[in-house]
C-alpha cells in the first residue's frame, strides 16, 4: 500500500531523472515500471533495465507518503506533465489498482507488486572511491563519448574506458577509426583500476550531470560503477572485456604541425561537406607552403574547395579523412585554436588543443 500527497513539481523532477533508462517494451513487464517507495522521510523513484539502475529522491517537505508501489513510468510521467504546475497530486493504491488525483482530474492505473521489482545490489569486491566536480566529469564525457562505437561486434568498443591511476582520471573512447582521450587530476591518490562503462550509462550521466562544482562521488568495483550526486544514485554494470591499448595509437613523434582557429576550420569543413560523397564522407586535406586546401567531391563530379592560410613550411602533404570524424571533434572541444600534427599520407592525424595536454584525438586516414 502507498499513499502520496505532494506537489506535481516535487514528483515530476525525480521521475524524469530515472525514466531515461526505462524500456517501453520488455520481456519483463515490471521493467516498464518505476518503483516508488518511502525512504528515510523521502520518496524514492527507482528504475532499472537490469544493466543500469537509477534512483532519485523527491523532497517531501510539503507532502506526505508511506508504503511502496510500482507504476508504468511513461504513463505516470505523461500524467504529471499534463497536470498544471504546483497542483497538489494524490496517489493511492488499493489492491494493485492506483488512483492518481489532481484537482478535478482522476486516473486509474494498474500496479504490479513492489516486492517483484528487481534491484542491482552493490558487489562485495573492494572498491575505489573518488570525488570530482559534476561539471568536470560532464566535460570529460563530452570530450570523448562521440567516438564510442555503435553496435560494434567488438562489444568492448560500445562504451567508454574509465581509468583511475594514482591522482589521474582518464576517459577514452574509440570505434576503431578514431580515438578520443581526455584526462584530469584528482585530489586523492588511488590504486589503478580500469573499467568499461556501457554507452547507455554514459548517455544518461551526460544528461543528468549539471554544470556545477557540486561533487559526484564515483565508486568503482571490478564489475560495477556507482555515481552519486544531487539526490541521484546511478548504478551500472561494466562491460566485461579488454579495452585496446590506446597508448600505442597516440602518435608522439610527428613534426608536421599546423595551428588553426577552431571555428574557421569547422566552418570551412561544414561548407566543403555539402558536396562530399554521402556514403564514404571523404575529404582531402592538402598542405602546401603556408596553405591548407580542403577538397570534397561526390559521384556527380561536383567539387567544393576551401583554402585557409596556415604557417607551414614542411614538405607538401595530401591526405584523406572521413569528414564526419573531423567535424565531430571540432564541435565538441572548446578553445579558440586547435593543433593538427601529421605524419605521411598513410598515418593517422593527432588533433590537440594548445595549452591543454590532457586532450588528444586521433583519426585514421582513408583512401579517396
Amino acid at each position: 500500500m502507498l499513499t502520496i500527497k505532494a506537489s506535481r513539481d516535487a514528483l515530476l523532477k525525480p521521475l524524469q531523472s530515472v525514466t531515461g533508462i526505462v524500456e517501453r517494451r520488455h520481456t519483463l513487464p515490471i521493467l516498464s515500471n518505476v518503483l516508488i517507495e518511502t525512504k528515510n522521510n523521502q520518496l524514492s523513484f527507482l528504475a532499472t533495465d537490469l544493466e543500469i539502475q537509477i534512483e532519485a529522491l523527491a523532497d517531501l517537505s510539503n507532502g506526505t507518503a508511506s508504503g511502496a508501489l510500482t507504476l508504468s513510468a511513461k504513463k505516470l510521467q505523461d500524467i504529471l506533465r499534463a497536470i498544471p504546475n504546483n497542483e497538489e497530486v494524490t496517489i493511492e493504491e488499493k489492491e494493485n489498482r492506483v488512483t492518481v488525483k489532481a484537482g478535478k482530474s482522476r486516473f486509474n492505473l494498474q500496479a504490479l507488486p513492489s516486492a517483484d521489482f528487481p534491484r542491482l545490489t552493490a558487489g562485495e569486491a573492494e572498491s575505489i572511491k573518488i570525488e570530482i566536480p559534476q561539471k568536470t566529469l560532464k566535460e570529460l564525457f563530452s570530450l570523448v563519448q562521440f567516438a564510442m562505437a555503435v553496435q560494434d561486434i567488438r562489444y568492448y568498443l560500445n562504451g567508454l574506458l574509465l581509468s583511475i591511476d594514482g591522482s589521474t582520471l582518464r576517459v577514452v573512447a574509440t570505434d576503431g577509426h578514431r580515438l578520443s582521450y581526455a584526462a584530469t587530476t584528482l585530489e586523492s591518490l588511488n590504486a589503478k583500476l580500469d573499467v568499461i562503462l556501457p554507452r547507455k550509462t554514459i548517455t544518461e550521466l551526460s544528461k543528468l550531470l549539471e554544470d556545477t562544482d557540486n561533487p559526484v562521488v564515483v565508486e568503482i568495483r571490478e564489475n560495477q560503477a556507482t555515481f552519486s550526486f544531487a539526490g541521484i544514485v546511478l548504478v551500472s554494470k561494466v562491460v566485461d572485456g579488454k579495452f585496446p591499448d590506446y597508448t600505442k595509437v597516440i602518435p608522439t613523434n610527428y613534426v608536421k604541425r599546423i595551428k588553426l582557429d577552431r571555428l574557421t576550420l569547422l566552418q570551412a569543413l561544414q561548407r566543403a561537406s555539402i558536396l562530399s560523397n554521402e556514403k564514404i564522407r571523404g575529404v582531402r586535406v592538402v598542405l602546401t607552403k603556408d596553405n591548407l586546401s580542403i577538397i570534397c567531391t561526390n559521384n556527380e563530379q561536383e567539387e567544393a574547395e576551401e583554402q585557409l592560410p596556415v604557417e607551414y613550411t614542411a614538405e607538401a602533404l595530401d591526405i584523406g579523412f572521413n569528414i564526419t570524424y573531423l567535424l565531430d571533434v571540432l564541435n565538441h572541444v572548446e578553445g579558440n585554436e586547435v593543433e593538427i600534427a601529421l605524419g605521411d599520407p598513410n598515418s593517422s592525424a593527432l588533433i590537440t588543443i594548445p595549452g591543454h595536454g590532457d586532450f588528444k584525438y586521433v583519426v585514421m586516414p582513408m583512401r579517396i
